[in-house]
């Protein structure tokens, strides 16, 4: 959920006191970039899953507070809508079995929270857009009630000067419609996966961070619909960028400087330079009072940076000890089909990271950067039956240039890591078998509406029969 801050409200000073704050800290975070100054331990592990609370008609059911206060687990905490919560296990070296103890927790909560759940006449869905959300779901009313969240909207709106959020996405159907506030942002929901990285790798695995988005939005798509109309394979991804728009309020109206975007270049040097462009060109949205936080862990810094939604994010860390650390937040995929596909998806991103980080010469001298995000881009409208090009000037079906070349690096970066020869069998084995058949979650969701017919409350609760036989998407029937 980001951050938390206790006051909703902000006053002109108030701007400008945290902006003298944050340029202070962006400085200071400068010194220990040229010092060494970070943890140099790297391969570490972990994610946040999104998820939502449905009735038994799945239809999102608001209960996010009730849920929360019986379950009492600091790891599952409320997001924008009392719909949603997220899930968090405890992050692991990337080494030996931590696929299998990955799932193991987060299998563990996921029951858990089912438990909990069914008290309530209720259950947890993973799925980027539910087929049954309506526009009128994603209202004020349904919004959580943390400040932080009031915050957003409050600043967003103000920035737009009042005007509702425009929403165009264009696939099989068309969507167009405007909205009152950010709520829009709540359909998204998603698998967040973070890789904790040394200083010095940090150019290399955020460049290759950036290159894997397109295929890994693409073997992970499981948004095909909203609110009735089927759009692109992974819709999150538009949904996103035009539900939090400021729409010019920020310093650039530049594409590659919006609050949601895919960001505006590689990383030449250090991660300090996204620091450096949050500072000089995002306008703060949240100037909320942290004098009372410890100066050293820079709050200021690291609440800016919560409010820029870059598709691939740098994260400041503080471990136990104080010591501070990085991590590369990637927030292409979406939650769900099921637990095994998650961590299928989890340990294909970080096997492909880590194979493009290493390969040589670097995936930032082969590939510009201007066909790296319209690769994503396509990747996300059109999923598998994308054509991309690649760092070799092809230009491909994204399914072959996964079966030749990414999901065998994928492989190679698991060995690299010493994962344990059988998991990275067991759990690449789902993601061949998707690029092979083209039954993606989205797939699958498409797949069912053309056999059973348009209703969306049937695809919904066929969907939710069988995410709950744990089977991986590419195995259920349609």
């Amino acid at each position: 959920m980001g951050q938390g801050i206790s006051q909703a409200e902000f006053k002109p000073a108030d701007f400008q006191r945290f902006q003298t704050r944050l340029g202070e800290e962006t400085g200071r975070l400068a010194e220990w970039f040229h010092a060494g100054y970070f943890a140099r331990a790297s391969g570490v592990g972990g994610f946040e899953l999104e998820g939502w609370l449905v009735d038994r008609a799945g239809r999102p059911a608001p209960l996010n507070q009730a849920f929360l206060a019986r379950l009492a687990d600091p790891l599952v905490v409320p997001e924008l809508s009392v719909f949603n919560i997220e899930l968090n296990t405890p992050p692991l070296a990337l080494h030996g079995p931590a696929l299998r103890r990955m799932h193991a927790d987060l299998e563990s909560l996921w029951q858990r929270c089912q438990r909990v759940a069914a008290e309530l006449n209720s259950t947890v869905m993973l799925i980027g857009i539910p087929p049954t959300l309506r526009a009128e779901d994603l209202s004020l009313e349904h919004m959580s009630s943390q400040a932080r969240f009031r915050a957003i909207n409050d600043q967003i709106l103000s920035r737009r000067r009042g005007r509702p959020m425009e929403l165009a996405i264009h696939g099989e159907d068309s969507l167009h419609l405007t909205h009152p506030d950010v709520m829009l942002e709540a359909a998204t929901t998603s698998f967040q996966t973070h890789l904790q990285v040394a200083a010095s790798e940090g150019p290399a695995f955020f460049n290759a961070a950036l290159a894997a988005s397109a295929p890994v939005v693409a073997v992970a798509a499981n948004s095909p619909l909203l609110f009735g109309k089927r759009l692109w394979q992974e819709t999150r991804i538009p949904l996103f960028e035009q539900g939090v728009a400021l729409a010019g309020g920020d310093a650039s109206d530049d594409q590659s400087h919006r609050r949601v975007c895919f960001g505006s270049g590689y990383v030449k040097a250090s991660l300090l330079e996204l620091f450096e462009e949050n500072l000089a060109h995002y306008p703060s949205l949240l100037p909320a009072d942290l004098s009372e936080q410890p100066a050293e862990r820079l709050p200021h810094l690291c609440l800016h940076n919560g409010t820029i939604w870059r598709w691939n994010r740098p994260l400041l860390g503080f471990g136990k000890n104080g010591e501070p650390h990085l991590r590369i937040e990637h927030r292409v995929m979406p939650a769900g089909p099921s637990i095994p596909d998650a961590i299928a998806n989890a340990a294909f991103y970080y096997g492909l990271v880590h194979g493009l980080a290493h390969t040589r010469p670097p995936i930032s001298a082969t590939l510009d950067f201007a066909r790296c995000r319209a690769n994503f881009y396509a990747a996300a409208r059109d999923g598998l039956q994308a054509e991309v090009m690649w760092s070799d000037g092809r230009c491909l079906p994204l399914r072959q240039l996964l079966l030749e070349s990414l999901l065998p690096l994928a492989r190679r970066g698991l060995l690299a890591l010493e994962i344990d020869h059988a998991d990275i069998r067991d759990y690449l084995q789902p993601i061949a078998a998707r690029i092979d058949s083209g039954r993606t979650g989205a797939r699958w969701q498409r797949d069912f509406l053309g056999a059973h017919g348009s209703d969306l409350t049937d695809l919904t609760l066929a969907y939710l029969e069988r995410q709950r036989s744990g089977l991986p998407v590419h195995e259920w029937p349609c």
